[in-house]
């Protein structure tokens, strides 16, 4: 689904800017949050940019993973996966990046020790693409304690930064655009944060977005991922 047609069924479903909704707790799907959900409704309000909330669809897309060579779409997880998704590149130099990967590796980490890994998917997604080649992200994934061999983690890039820009802006409603990178050591560009993460159930429905992802407790992520996979 392009952002166009999720803006479309925000107005369908009566979901408007500024909407709060309370806090809730889990539960079997459809009885505690909105429909076709396993966790309450949490303190949220739809600010701007407009990106994907509880009770949502994720949108649909399809990119590449260039590590196991599979093209990688958000919807064939449906009825087997629940999965984190998230977007970062390899040279951030504040820390934001490496904050969004840890959350995701420690749910990763959560998952196996917990029996539930084939039920779950990892899918942090690069918009830095010209960097962030096959090699880089493989190294990547050995400096962050990222397991390639679990069969659920899927680093996503996009064929070019151009549609990396686009898929960002159709989907997430999220700008993408380099910055001068001369403010950092051999850094030639930069991006600006988001830090979004989403947590996305096995009906292709996001249960939570979380969009201060960095700085979010690791622990209250992996529990909310533990609820919906399990439930």
């Amino acid at each position: 689904m392009d952002r166009r047609h999720f803006l479309r069924s925000l107005a369908a479903t009566g979901v408007a800017a500024g909407t709060t909704a309370t806090a809730g707790c889990s539960g079997v799907i459809g009885d505690s949050g909105a429909e076709g959900t396993v966790l309450g409704p949490p303190e949220q309000t739809r600010g701007d940019p407009v990106h994907p909330i509880h009770g949502d669809e994720m949108p649909e897309f399809s990119v590449p993973d260039p590590i196991t060579g599979e093209e990688i779409s958000t919807a064939q997880f449906e009825d087997e996966r629940a999965f984190l998704w998230t977007s970062f590149y390899t040279n951030c130099p504040d820390g934001v990046c490496p904050a969004l990967i840890l959350r995701l590796r420690r749910t990763q980490e959560v998952a196996a020790e917990e029996g539930f890994g084939d039920e779950a998917a990892f899918l942090p997604l690069t918009f830095d693409p010209e960097r962030d080649t096959e090699e880089v992200l493989r190294e990547y994934a050995t400096q962050r304690g990222v397991d390639l061999d679990a069969g659920n983690w899927h680093f996503l890039r996009p064929e070019s930064y151009e549609a990396g820009v686009e898929l960002m802006d159709e989907n997430f409603g999220l700008k993408i655009e380099k910055t001068n990178g001369s403010e950092y050591e051999n850094l030639e560009y930069a991006f600006p944060h988001y830090g979004l993460i989403l947590l996305v159930n096995k009906r292709g429905i996001v249960e939570r977005s979380y969009p201060n992802g960095p700085g979010t407790d690791v622990e209250r992520i992996v529990d909310d991922f533990r609820q919906v996979v399990t439930a």
